[in-house]
């Protein structure tokens, strides 16, 4: 795999990174360890400024590349602290994706999205918008709170169950009927390099991948060393597409880095218990092996052709360090194949 191409600066750690390319228009370089916002945007706590560009700075030095946002990210926040951070630095030296499908309405503050989850951001109020001209302002916005003329990969944003329950369908199709059309202009155009979806489900990866032209996927927590269900058909779809993937949640909310602790957190609320037992029976076995949970889970998603990259996030130095920590730990082929005995991973989840 190729090294960055960027200059490296006092401090500075280099990351491996690999190639990608699709369609032929160039395609991009991915650090293994990307690095998600939703943390900056102060998501379940507020952090003041200084700690987010702290947060931002470490993970530079750490090597990591790419940098993934949201309009939904503190409601503007995520993105307008990036631009802070990504000013003065060349913009061929790093890969920055953002979102489309929701809108930002001034809103008074009792009557802003997010309240309990985002905290000390912006009074707005999200607007669901998966249309032509949806797409196009959106990204407009993004681009004036970022402060770039161009965003690398543009994914449309949550068209899943988990946001949308039984109107996910009507809002997939609304992007296939209209947004996805801008997508496509905005790609021809060379304004963005890749479009594809930020979704939490394999499933409606799935459905979009079979139904539209997209060069990537960032998918949420759904192929971890704890579920591996996107083995069934998706992946192999990726694959026999040249579709990338960028991994997030690889730690599935928590309970991957913390163990099976009580109030351990799996999708964003307290894991049942027998997701605790499964991940108990799988740090027994990285334990045998003198490997932590944490650093499995980190490199497993790594091991699959089509992850081009592992999004864990962060909001303090001391995680971003941590993760790069945990990026280099060797892993031995024997706890892989213990798993794989033991019927706690998949028999045909790539490991080598």
């Amino acid at each position: 795999m190729p090294v960055l191409r960027s200059r490296q600066g006092k401090g500075e750690r280099r990351m491996k990174t690999g190639h990608w390319d699709r369609i032929g228009n160039g395609g991009l370089a991915f650090t293994e360890l990307g690095f998600g916002t939703a943390p900056l945007g102060n998501l379940y706590r507020a952090i003041a400024d200084s700690d987010a560009r702290a947060v931002l700075e470490a993970s530079w030095d750490s090597g990591c590349r790419y940098y993934d946002t949201a309009p939904l990210y503190g409601l503007g926040l995520a993105e307008t602290r990036l631009n802070a951070f990504l000013r003065g630095r060349r913009r061929d030296d790093y890969v920055l994706s953002t979102k489309v499908g929701r809108l930002l309405r001034a809103c008074p503050p009792d009557q802003r999205t997010g309240q309990g989850k985002f905290f000390d951001t912006p009074s707005r109020q999200e607007v669901y918008d998966y249309s032509y001209d949806g797409v196009m302002r959106s990204f407009e916005c993004s681009l004036e709170r970022l402060g770039v003329d161009r965003v690398d990969i543009l994914f449309a944003h949550d068209l899943d169950t988990f946001n949308h329950g039984a109107t996910r369908d009507a809002r997939i199709d609304e992007l296939m009927r209209s947004g996805y059309y801008a997508l496509l202009a905005l790609r021809d155009q060379g304004v963005v390099n890749a479009i594809g979806g930020g979704l939490n489900e394999w499933q409606a990866a799935e459905a979009l991948a079979r139904r539209g032209d997209f060069d990537l996927f960032l998918l949420a927590g759904r192929y971890t060393l704890l579920e591996q269900e996107a083995l069934e058909s998706f992946l192999p779809l990726c694959e026999a597409r040249g579709i990338g993937i960028v991994l997030g949640g690889p730690y599935n909310s928590g309970v991957l880095a913390t163990g099976p602790r009580p109030g351990a957190f799996y999708n964003y609320a307290p894991a049942p218990q027998a997701v605790l037992d499964r991940v108990a029976a799988i740090a027994a076995i990285c334990t045998r092996h003198g490997v932590r949970l944490v650093e499995a889970a980190l490199k497993f998603p790594l091991l699959h052709p089509a992850v081009v990259a592992v999004i864990p996030g962060g909001q303090s130095v001391a995680e971003v360090i941590d993760n790069r920590s945990h990026l280099d730990a060797r892993i031995p082929a024997a706890l892989w194949a213990d798993l794989k005995r033991a019927g706690l991973l998949r028999a045909d989840a790539p490991t080598a």
